[in-house]
Protein backbone atom coordinates (compact mmCIF):
# COMPACT_ATOMS: atom_id res chain seq x y z
CA UNK A 1 0.00 0.00 0.00
CA UNK A 2 1.05 3.66 -0.73
CA UNK A 3 1.19 6.68 1.97
CA UNK A 4 -2.53 7.28 0.29
CA UNK A 5 -3.68 3.89 0.71
CA UNK A 6 -2.83 3.62 4.19
CA UNK A 7 -4.22 6.97 5.06
CA UNK A 8 -7.26 5.74 3.52
CA UNK A 9 -7.91 2.54 5.62
CA UNK A 10 -6.84 4.49 8.72
CA UNK A 11 -9.65 7.26 7.75
CA UNK A 12 -12.14 4.08 7.07
CA UNK A 13 -11.10 1.98 10.09
CA UNK A 14 -11.77 4.73 12.06
CA UNK A 15 -15.42 5.94 10.71
CA UNK A 16 -16.09 2.26 10.60
CA UNK A 17 -15.43 1.97 14.51
CA UNK A 18 -17.45 4.82 15.31
CA UNK A 19 -20.29 3.57 13.10
CA UNK A 20 -20.08 0.17 14.10
CA UNK A 21 -19.57 0.80 17.65
CA UNK A 22 -22.26 2.78 18.05
CA UNK A 23 -24.68 1.22 16.10
CA UNK A 24 -23.56 -2.10 17.85
CA UNK A 25 -23.57 -0.60 21.41
CA UNK A 26 -27.42 0.52 20.63
CA UNK A 27 -28.73 -2.10 18.97
CA UNK A 28 -27.38 -3.99 22.76
CA UNK A 29 -28.88 -1.43 25.06
CA UNK A 30 -32.43 -1.46 22.65
CA UNK A 31 -32.57 -4.75 22.99
CA UNK A 32 -32.32 -5.38 26.73
CA UNK A 33 -34.38 -2.21 27.24
CA UNK A 34 -35.47 -4.57 30.80
CA UNK A 35 -32.48 -3.24 32.54
CA UNK A 36 -30.75 0.34 32.67
CA UNK A 37 -28.02 1.12 29.82
CA UNK A 38 -25.77 1.05 32.59
CA UNK A 39 -26.06 -2.34 33.24
CA UNK A 40 -25.71 -3.15 29.32
CA UNK A 41 -21.95 -1.07 29.41
CA UNK A 42 -21.28 -2.70 32.61
CA UNK A 43 -21.54 -5.90 31.33
CA UNK A 44 -18.95 -4.78 28.99
CA UNK A 45 -16.69 -4.13 31.71
CA UNK A 46 -17.35 -7.77 33.39
CA UNK A 47 -15.32 -9.11 30.69
CA UNK A 48 -12.06 -7.19 32.75
CA UNK A 49 -13.55 -7.01 36.19
CA UNK A 50 -16.24 -10.05 36.29
CA UNK A 51 -19.12 -9.97 37.94
CA UNK A 52 -17.41 -7.06 40.02
CA UNK A 53 -18.49 -4.61 37.28
CA UNK A 54 -22.11 -4.41 38.27
CA UNK A 55 -21.48 -3.13 41.17
CA UNK A 56 -18.71 -0.08 40.00
CA UNK A 57 -21.41 2.30 39.09
CA UNK A 58 -20.70 4.84 36.34
CA UNK A 59 -16.71 4.26 36.64
CA UNK A 60 -17.33 0.67 34.97
CA UNK A 61 -20.21 1.76 32.89
CA UNK A 62 -17.23 3.72 31.09
CA UNK A 63 -14.83 0.84 31.20
CA UNK A 64 -17.22 -1.15 29.28
CA UNK A 65 -17.70 2.24 26.88
CA UNK A 66 -14.01 1.87 26.24
CA UNK A 67 -13.39 -1.33 26.20
CA UNK A 68 -16.75 -1.19 23.45
CA UNK A 69 -15.12 0.89 21.40
CA UNK A 70 -11.61 -0.81 21.66
CA UNK A 71 -12.74 -3.82 20.65
CA UNK A 72 -14.72 -2.39 18.02
CA UNK A 73 -11.19 -0.89 16.73
CA UNK A 74 -9.37 -3.97 16.44
CA UNK A 75 -12.72 -5.49 14.08
CA UNK A 76 -12.76 -2.15 12.10
CA UNK A 77 -9.27 -2.64 11.57
CA UNK A 78 -9.03 -6.68 10.57
CA UNK A 79 -11.59 -5.72 7.84
CA UNK A 80 -10.08 -2.78 6.53
CA UNK A 81 -6.38 -4.20 6.09
CA UNK A 82 -7.95 -7.27 4.63
CA UNK A 83 -10.47 -5.48 2.24
CA UNK A 84 -7.39 -3.05 1.05
CA UNK A 85 -6.02 -6.18 -0.10
CA UNK A 86 -8.92 -8.62 -1.34
CA UNK A 87 -10.50 -6.05 -4.03
CA UNK A 88 -13.64 -9.31 -3.98
CA UNK A 89 -14.06 -8.14 -0.21
CA UNK A 90 -15.30 -4.65 -1.87
CA UNK A 91 -16.91 -5.45 -4.72
CA UNK A 92 -19.25 -7.92 -3.31
CA UNK A 93 -19.62 -5.64 0.32
CA UNK A 94 -22.88 -7.02 1.23
CA UNK A 95 -21.82 -11.03 0.71
CA UNK A 96 -18.97 -10.19 2.48
CA UNK A 97 -20.73 -8.39 5.46
CA UNK A 98 -22.63 -10.81 6.30
CA UNK A 99 -20.21 -13.32 6.55
CA UNK A 100 -17.65 -11.23 8.66
CA UNK A 101 -21.02 -10.08 10.83
CA UNK A 102 -21.03 -13.95 11.11
CA UNK A 103 -17.66 -14.49 12.47
CA UNK A 104 -17.33 -11.46 14.42
CA UNK A 105 -20.34 -12.84 16.41
CA UNK A 106 -18.51 -16.03 16.60
CA UNK A 107 -15.60 -15.04 17.76
CA UNK A 108 -17.04 -12.76 20.39
CA UNK A 109 -19.55 -15.69 21.77
CA UNK A 110 -17.12 -18.81 21.26
CA UNK A 111 -13.80 -17.55 22.22
CA UNK A 112 -13.49 -13.83 23.50
CA UNK A 113 -16.45 -13.85 26.02
CA UNK A 114 -15.70 -16.96 27.47
CA UNK A 115 -11.86 -16.23 27.85
CA UNK A 116 -12.85 -13.32 29.72
CA UNK A 117 -13.89 -12.51 33.19
CA UNK A 118 -17.19 -12.12 31.94
CA UNK A 119 -20.21 -13.94 33.96
CA UNK A 120 -22.02 -13.58 31.00
CA UNK A 121 -22.70 -17.23 29.03
CA UNK A 122 -23.45 -17.95 25.28
CA UNK A 123 -27.13 -18.61 23.88
CA UNK A 124 -28.51 -21.90 25.16
CA UNK A 125 -30.03 -22.51 21.66
CA UNK A 126 -29.89 -21.67 18.05
CA UNK A 127 -33.60 -19.21 18.51
CA UNK A 128 -31.69 -17.10 21.25
CA UNK A 129 -28.57 -16.23 18.92
CA UNK A 130 -30.66 -15.68 16.18
CA UNK A 131 -31.24 -11.46 17.68
CA UNK A 132 -27.84 -11.29 18.27
CA UNK A 133 -26.41 -12.55 15.41
CA UNK A 134 -28.44 -10.93 13.72
CA UNK A 135 -27.38 -7.67 15.14
CA UNK A 136 -24.06 -8.09 14.52
CA UNK A 137 -24.18 -8.85 10.87
CA UNK A 138 -26.50 -5.85 10.60
CA UNK A 139 -24.88 -3.43 12.97
CA UNK A 140 -21.53 -4.30 12.50
CA UNK A 141 -20.35 -6.41 8.95
CA UNK A 142 -22.65 -5.01 6.72
CA UNK A 143 -21.47 -0.67 8.06
CA UNK A 144 -18.03 -2.06 8.10
CA UNK A 145 -17.88 -3.97 4.73
CA UNK A 146 -19.79 -1.02 3.46
CA UNK A 147 -17.46 1.93 4.74
CA UNK A 148 -14.93 -0.50 3.15
CA UNK A 149 -16.57 -0.17 -0.27
CA UNK A 150 -16.80 3.56 0.16
CA UNK A 151 -13.72 4.87 1.21
CA UNK A 152 -11.15 2.22 -0.09
CA UNK A 153 -13.13 2.22 -3.84
CA UNK A 154 -15.34 -0.67 -5.24
CA UNK A 155 -12.75 -2.32 -6.86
Amino acid sequence: MTGADKGAVVRATLLATLAAGTLDIGAAILTNLQVPAQVVLQSVAGGWLGAAAYHGGWPTAWLGLVSHYAIMLTIATIYMVVAARMPALRRWWIGAGVVFGVAVWLVMSFVVVPLSASPLTGPPDLLAALKPLAVHILAVGLPIAWIARRMLGQA
